[in-house]
C-alpha cells in the first residue's frame, strides 16, 4: 500500500467564552469553530513499526517533543482497537505555527486517526474515532471532525452548523508563541467571565456573521495580548488593513483572524501585510 495523506486543517475559534475554572481543573467553554482551508499534511504507510517524520518549516520546533499527540493519538487508537501500537510510518509536515492558537496539533492526531483507520481497516466510524481523540485533548472531537461546529463543555460538546457560510479569512501570526496553560492562569488572575452560548445570528451571509461576531467576545484575547505584546501589534495591523470586518485573536493565541466580504479583500490584505511585516505567517483562507 502506497502512502496516504490528507490535510489537517487550522481550527478557528470564531468566538470563545470561557467560565470559571472548575474543580476537575477544566473550563467551561462557549465557541463556534470553523476550520480553514489551509493546514498541516499527514501521511501514513505500512510500516515494522511505529514512527513519526516531521517536516515543513516549523518542524524544528517540535525536534524537542519526544512524544507528541500524533504518536499519542496512535497509541490509544490501537489500544482502543485492541490491536497494539499501530505499524505505521507517519509523516508530518507542519505548515502551521506551534502554540498558534490554531488546533493544529489536535487536527494533526484527527488527521493520523482517520488515516490509520483505513490503511489498518479498522471498523470503527468517526464517532468512535472522536472518543480516542477525546482521550488525546478536550479540542480532539472537534479537530477530528473538521466541520464547523458549536462548542460546549469542555469543547467536546458538539453542535454541528450546515448554516455557516465559507468566510473570507486572512491568518496573522506574529512569530511569538502563545502558552496556552499560562493564558488561562493569566484569565483567571482577572473577573470571572461567563461560558454564555448566544443564540445564532439570524442571517448566515459574511457580513451579517461578521457584525454579529462583533458582539461575541474572545475571553482570551485580553490576557494573551498582556502576556505576549506581538499579539497585540498583529490585531492592530490586521485591524487596520482595508476591507476588514473583524479581527480577533484565535483560541489562546497567538494566530489573529480578519474577516471579509470577499476572497479579494482578503488577498489585497495578505499583500498589504505581507509587504509591511515580512517575517510575520499570513495566509488568505475560507472558513467553513
Amino acid at each position: 500500500m502506497a502512502a496516504v495523506s490528507r490535510l489537517a486543517p487550522a481550527k478557528v475559534n470564531l468566538f470563545l467564552h470561557v467560565g470559571p475554572v472548575e474543580a476537575d481543573g477544566y473550563h467551561p467553554l462557549a465557541s463556534l469553530v470553523a476550520f480553514a482551508d489551509v493546514g498541516d499534511r499527514v501521511a501514513v504507510e505500512p510500516a515494522d513499526r511505529l514512527s513519526l517524520t516531521v517536516s515543513g518549516p516549523f518542524a524544528d520546533a517540535l525536534k524537542g517533543e519526544g512524544d507528541n499527540l500524533v504518536l499519542r493519538a496512535m497509541r490509544a487508537l490501537g489500544e482502543a482497537a485492541g490491536i497494539g501500537e499501530p505499524r505505521l510510518a507517519i509523516t508530518l509536515d507542519k505548515q502551521l505555527p506551534i502554540a498558534a492558537g490554531l488546533g493544529g496539533g489536535s487536527s494533526d492526531a484527527g488527521a493520523a486517526l482517520k488515516l490509520a483507520r483505513d490503511a489498518l481497516g479498522l471498523r470503527l466510524d468517526d464517532r468512535a474515532l472522536a472518543e480516542v481523540a477525546g482521550l488525546v485533548g478536550a479540542d480532539g472531537p472537534m479537530c477530528l471532525h473538521g466541520r464547523a461546529a458549536w462548542a460546549g463543555g469542555r469543547g467536546d460538546r458538539l453542535t454541528f452548523e450546515p448554516a455557516l457560510a465559507p468566510l473570507p479569512c486572512l491568518l496573522v501570526n506574529p512569530g511569538a508563541p502563545s502558552l496556552t496553560g499560562a493564558v488561562y492562569r493569566a484569565c483567571d488572575s482577572g473577573p470571572p467571565g461567563t461560558a454564555d452560548m448566544p443564540p445564532p445570528p439570524l442571517d448566515w451571509s459574511p457580513r451579517s456573521v461578521a457584525a454579529w461576531l462583533g458582539r461575541q467576545r474572545n475571553d482570551l484575547e485580553a490576557p494573551a495580548v498582556t502576556l505576549q505584546p506581538a499579539i497585540g501589534k498583529a490585531l492592530t495591523a490586521v485591524a487596520g488593513v482595508p476591507g476588514v470586518r473583524l479581527a480577533r485573536m484565535s483560541g489562546s493565541g497567538a494566530t489573529v483572524f480578519a474577516l471579509f466580504d470577499t476572497p479579494g479583500a482578503a488577498a489585497e490584505a495578505e499583500q498589504l501585510l505581507r509587504s509591511e511585516h515580512s517575517g510575520w505567517w499570513i495566509r488568505k483562507t475560507l472558513l467553513a
